[in-house]
């Protein structure tokens, strides 16, 4: 039983609502009734009459009906409305003498009745649009001047390009005047035809569009910021020799997207401007000294002194090796068969090759320690048979002591770091596209 109750309850609330029962006016006291017929007659005659004359004059009660009976009027009709039905209680309860207001008017289903409006209203729009033309063709005439004047001032290449730090710079400001010149265009063609109201709703979308789209795009922003700011800091300049999370190679272009490099085996990497932004950037091109090191063994036994002061002068001696910063060697570590020592130098990177440098100190250093009969042990073990191995093993040392004797300083010049570097002003040059690095921008 309660669900039977639910469901009928339920069943009822679908229905279409009931006509409202007869609705009382609050116009003043009801009358005792004393006077005659005919002139409650006249009364409720002049009642309708004034009602039927007030509806006339209304649009869309054409097929309402009046009927008045001891000051209560009663309605019939419809209405294409439902809004207009329910006026007509308030608009009959106000006339005098009306004791009560039974209202029975019905919306209208007639669909040729329901169309009737639509077209009417269709065809007063077009027709006023059409009135409208020659203000909205001045409208459009003041949005294309001012679009011009905006899209005039930024193709202009003053001030923009001596205002901003680099080109990359300058277009955005061009962009920013594009935006700008089309709002105030909009503004000003608004403002013709009177619907300047209709701008905040316009930018209110634009707002909660622009919202989703940088959302959807939040990383394609980032890298673009990221491109800003490296533009006007200038971490590196072109020809650099940089590394980045790993990544080493010389710097071709900064675009507005990536930072491209040309790795020491002639590969092309691309790297994102916000993970280039984000990460630590070792630049080995920013100061022209550079340090090389190397590590050399000497046996138990040896004179360290000895060997690092000799070390020291080998490499002291050296064309190349600039005097400051100074050379330094000490022990590193001490190993199962050998003794460990690092050596460093200073080169000016601009006219010397790191590698040649290093390859070129090593073997001079190794000559020198031979000379001086420096043990270098091997971590090897030998097993010598016979007095003939002996002698075969002291001659192929003599043989070697002659090739390394050999003391004459080698070509150290940065042949490999200057091919590179033509290799990339080639890439500079041949490259269309943008270029956010200059050589006079400031570095960070």
């Amino acid at each position: 039983m309660p669900y039977l109750r639910l469901f009928l309850v339920l069943a009822c609330l679908s229905l279409p609502q009931a006509l409202p029962g007869p609705v009382l006016a609050q116009n003043g006291t009801i009358a005792t009734g004393e006077g005659t017929s005919s002139e409650q007659n006249q009364t409720d005659a002049a009642i309708a009459t004034r009602i039927r004359s007030i509806i006339s004059e209304l649009e869309g009660y054409e097929d309402v009906t009046v009927v008045v009976k001891a000051g209560i009027v009663t309605l019939r009709g419809t209405t294409l409305e439902l809004s207009q039905a329910e006026q007509l209680d308030m608009l009959a309860g106000r006339v005098e003498g009306v004791v009560a207001v039974e209202n029975r008017v019905t919306m209208s289903t007639d669909v040729a009745k329901r169309l009737t409006p639509l077209i009417e209203r269709v065809q007063n729009r077009f027709w006023q649009g059409v009135a409208f033309l020659p203000l909205v063709g001045v409208a459009l005439f003041a949005f294309a001047v001012v679009l011009w004047i905006g899209f005039f001032i930024a193709r202009r290449k003053r001030p923009w390009d001596r205002i901003a730090p680099n080109a990359f710079i300058a277009d955005i400001f061009r962009a920013m005047i594009r935006v700008a010149s089309v709002v105030a265009a909009l503004v000003v063609a608004l403002d013709i035809l009177g619907a300047t109201a209709l701008l905040s709703t316009i930018l209110g979308a634009a707002g909660i569009i622009g919202l989703a789209i940088g959302f959807a795009v939040r990383d394609t922003v980032e890298n673009f910021i990221a491109s800003v700011l490296l533009s006007i800091r200038q971490p590196f300049a072109p020809n650099d020799a940089i590394e980045i999370n790993g990544d080493e190679g010389k710097v071709i272009r900064l675009t507005s997207r990536a930072t491209i490099l040309l790795s020491f085996d002639g590969n092309h990497i691309r790297i994102p401007n916000s993970t280039v932004f984000k990460s630590r950037i070792l630049n080995y091109s920013r100061n022209p000294e550079r340090r090389f090191e190397f590590t050399l063994g000497v046996a138990y036994g040896t004179d360290l002194a000895e060997a690092t002061a000799l070390a020291q002068r080998t490499l002291e001696d050296l064309p190349f090796v600039l005097t400051t910063p100074s050379v330094s060697i000490w022990t590193m570590e001490l190993g199962g068969s050998d003794i460990g020592l690092m050596l460093t130098a200073w080169i000016d990177q601009r006219e010397t090759g790191l590698l040649a440098a290093r390859s070129e100190a090593i073997r001079q250093v190794l000559i020198a320690f031979e000379s001086a009969g420096i043990e270098m042990p091997e971590p090897t073990y030998r097993l010598l048979t016979s007095d003939h191995d002996a002698v075969d093993e002291v001659e192929a040392k003599s043989a070697a002591a002659e090739i390394l004797a050999e003391t004459e300083v080698q070509n150290v010049s940065a042949t490999m770091e200057q091919d590179l570097d033509n290799i990339v002003e080639g890439e500079r040059k041949t490259a269309v596209g943008e270029d956010l690095l200059r050589d006079d921008a400031t570095k960070e």
